[in-house]
């Protein structure tokens, strides 16, 4: 972008230039490279002090350095505090430190890493807050703790799902925009297919089942359920976020495989495709079409399956995915 501006080298007004720059750091004896946006006139390349600049790059800096050492931001801290509905001094004395800490970190101080970890724990783990809020009880107050503790609890339970589907949800949420539960459930049915034909072990330990709507994980669905046909977006998940990294290599390229071809299609193309697959279709059998079951769909089944349609287009590529998909939605 353009603007005008006073140049102290060509002593007129002129155009500058705002772009960004590889610049070195040294923060606690350490060196670091960040990205930061300079601004220069057009003329002769001087570098300028434009109002505002000055502020944006230490914003820059902290979000780079915080993000290098793996040190959590102040929205993380601001989100840790909606999560369990707790204000600033009493989560300081939760997590065990000084009354004052998380508003000094709210206003700019960069945590250490020691602390860093115990926030990034609690805001990952409900059950790690739970432990921290019963150690230090007294020291909290009463209406603080049971607030916090309803909030944990809340959260203990509606996560009671394996690890394994919680990366593979962490993972979904990493690479995707925005999803609906719609578009959750049936993603995750055609990973686990998928995953199961590929590698004869489904990826997670959770049953699916034939719901009117096709393939349904009820763990998922409850977690999920007030969103509807909305897209997924509330604090609650950033107990997710990162979790992605237990996956091993080839999980991850079987959800991203997924995710490159299944995960262009909206939630109800998912599910009508899923309507003319065997699985659904078998496990519904007796069942009116609007009416409720739970009726299991078994790894067995997907297992069969899948394999089946491996064998005839490669589920191992993205054409072979694609032109299974284009062959059951031709008849939208």
């Amino acid at each position: 972008m353009n603007k005008i501006i006073f140049c102290p080298e060509c002593r007129e007004y002129v155009d500058y230039i705002v772009k960004k720059e590889k610049r070195k750091y040294t923060i606690r004896e350490k060196e670091y490279n960040f990205n930061i946006t300079t601004a220069c006139c057009k003329n002769c390349e001087e570098e300028l002090d434009i109002p505002g600049l000055l502020d944006l790059q230490m914003k820059e800096v902290d979000k780079q350095y915080r993000k290098e050492e793996g040190i959590v931001s102040i929205n993380d801290i601001e989100k840790l505090m909606s999560l369990y509905d707790i204000g600033k001094a009493p989560l300081s004395l939760a997590l065990g430190f000084g009354e004052i800490t998380i508003t000094r970190y709210l206003k700019g101080q960069v945590p250490s890493k020691d602390y860093s970890h115990i926030i990034n724990c609690a805001l990952h783990s409900p059950k790690y807050m739970m432990n921290k809020l019963n150690e230090n009880k007294n020291k909290i107050g009463l209406n603080a703790y049971e607030k916090s503790k309803a909030r944990a609890t809340y959260l203990e339970n509606i996560f009671n799902i394996s690890p394994k589907l919680l990366a593979v949800i962490s993972y979904i949420f990493e690479e995707t925009l925005e999803i609906t539960p719609l578009a959750l459930q049936k993603l995750l049915y055609f990973i686990q297919g998928i995953y199961i034909a590929l590698y004869d072990i489904p990826l997670f330990e959770e049953d699916c089942y034939a719901w009117v709507h096709g393939p349904v994980y009820d763990t998922v669905y409850n977690l999920f359920k007030e969103f509807k046909y909305n897209p997924i977006d509330d604090n609650r998940f950033i107990i997710v976020k990162n979790r992605f990294v237990e996956l091993s290599d080839r999980e991850q390229k079987v959800i991203q495989l997924v995710l490159n071809t299944f995960g262009n299609y909206s939630g109800k193309i998912l599910e009508n495709i899923t309507h003319r697959e065997k699985p659904w279709i078998e496990s519904r059998k007796g069942y009116s079409p609007l009416e409720p079951s739970n009726s299991l769909i078994s790894k067995e089944q997907m297992k069969k399956y899948f394999k089946d349609i491996d064998k005839e287009y490669g589920l191992s590529s993205l054409d072979g995915v694609n032109k299974y998909i284009h062959k059951q939605i031709k008849f939208e």
